[in-house]
């Protein structure tokens, strides 16, 4: 038996992760039981209870010019664990002996340290410090160490991880043997995947659909599309516990991920990052939506083939083919994939994902790429649009008012009407001063104007 531990319970990890182990226990590869712990306090465990850890992915989606719509059972799921609840049951995954994986999904700004963070602390604290509590109970058990596998769309998840783990090792002042440990018994293996994955469904009709496919009602079904992507940074002995090939994903082990990790995240997720704001305050709901209007798939268009997959590689034709079928999937009509959805974090989506191409072309051509910052004026005429309403943070759109997530102190920011200037200046949300950018700030300001008057910039 193989167990993974994996941080979060959402949507995506369900729709690739956890499938991707289901079906290797089904092929006969192995044994595979998945442990989800929750991260945060935020989220109910119910439906999960409910069901008894069972649920469906319906992966939809076109194959070889066919629409297809192929539903998976997924049961590999053993426990699902609250830790601020059942303390007692996370600690118990640690000392388990057979314990082999750790995955974690917690977003791009879930991998970092906070100096005030307490060892004797949970609720609160970062997830890196969550899991130096839980590698110290293995160590203290007297046991081997495990394969890390962040999914977290930043550069070198695991090292980062990694850096935040010997972090708290310091200012807690842990033992030496501890650090020791963790340097030579743990696996921080980088990671990329790839899989649009939209979540439950949204409206009843496709809900209806979905139910009479899988031929029960299911509050855990997930939406997700067919091709699914996963690249594995080489280290230890994976390879017995993460098998290469196509197994609902493709799974490739690489002694360097960096080419697969730069052209996901700038040519996929940089797009979408890029198309969001402007396609919210638009009146658009879905990708399909801004795929399916001119002048939004016409900035899609240009932004990929002017900005951005020129700074991918030196291979431009190769990054071509990947955009191509990267808008293939931007056009399944099957995905429902909600915009506000991805707008989740989006400041530190931002930071991640779009910045390294702005730069890259700021640099080459010494002048702002002109549908970049006219992204990033869409982004900030959305957060300087944020009100408070109650305990919500909302912002008015054409098809009305929606709740906005993202950092507290983000969305505390601009509820308050602090200044755009200071907010792109600000080192510590964007690893430097975007102002700096000759003419960056007098374009986002003047466009933001613009797009508050009701002018289309695209």
């Amino acid at each position: 038996m193989t167990k993974v531990l994996q941080y979060g319970e959402g949507n995506f990890l369900r729709t690739f992760v956890d499938v991707y182990f289901d079906t290797l226990s089904k092929n006969g590869q192995g044994m595979y039981e998945v442990n989800i712990v929750k991260p945060i306090t935020f989220g109910s465990l119910e439906r999960f209870e409910k069901q008894g850890n069972k649920y469906h992915i319906i992966l939809r989606g076109m194959e070889n010019g066919q629409s297809v719509e192929n539903v998976y059972k997924v049961d590999c799921l053993k426990n699902v664990i609250d830790p601020f609840v059942d303390y007692e049951a996370y600690v118990a995954l640690a000392k388990d002996p057979e314990l082999k994986i750790v995955v974690s999904n917690t977003t791009e700004a879930g991998i970092c340290f906070n100096g005030n963070d307490k060892m004797d602390s949970f609720d609160g604290i970062t997830y890196p410090a969550k899991l130096t509590k839980f590698l110290y109970e293995r160590y203290s058990a007297g046991l081997d160490g495990v394969y890390l596998l962040p999914v977290e769309l930043i550069d070198n998840n695991a090292d980062e991880l990694k850096k935040c783990v010997d972090k708290y090792i310091e200012l807690w002042s842990l033992s030496a043997d501890f650090k020791k440990w963790n340097e030579e018994k743990n696996f921080y293996c980088n990671t990329l995947v790839d899989r649009i994955v939209s979540g439950y469904p949204r409206d009843e009709k496709t809900k209806a659909h979905l139910e009479e496919l899988i031929g029960e009602k299911d509050e855990l079904m997930s939406i997700g599309e067919p091709f699914g992507l996963w690249a594995v940074e080489k280290k230890g002995n994976i390879a017995e516990y993460i098998y290469e090939g196509v197994h609902n994903i493709e799974v490739v082990l690489t002694n360097d991920i960096g080419y697969y990790k730069k052209r996901k995240v700038r040519v996929l997720n940089g797009s979408h990052t890029n198309l969001v704001p402007a396609g919210l305050m638009l009146g658009a709901i879905t990708v399909y939506d801004c795929m399916t209007d001119e002048k939004l798939s016409t900035f899609v268009e240009n932004t990929l083939k002017n900005e951005i997959i020129p700074f991918v590689s030196k291979d431009i034709a190769a990054t071509t083919v990947f955009a191509n079928s990267v808008k293939d999937r931007f056009m399944n009509p099957f995905l429902n994939h909600q915009l506000l959805s991805i707008s989740l974090n989006s400041i530190s989506k931002w930071r991640a994902r779009v910045l390294p191409s702005f730069k890259d072309y700021y640099s080459a051509n010494g002048k702002l790429a002109p549908n970049l910052t006219i992204g990033f004026s869409y982004l900030m005429a959305l957060y300087t649009s944020i009100v408070k309403v109650g305990d919500r943070y909302e912002v008015n759109l054409k098809n009305g008012a929606v709740e906005f997530k993202d950092d507290l102190p983000y969305l505390e920011y601009f509820a308050g009407g602090n200044s755009i200037e200071q907010f792109m200046a600000d080192k510590n949300v964007w690893g430097e001063d975007l102002t700096a950018y000759a003419g960056f700030l007098d374009a986002v300001l003047e466009n933001v104007a613009k797009i508050k008057k009701g002018e289309v910039l695209i």
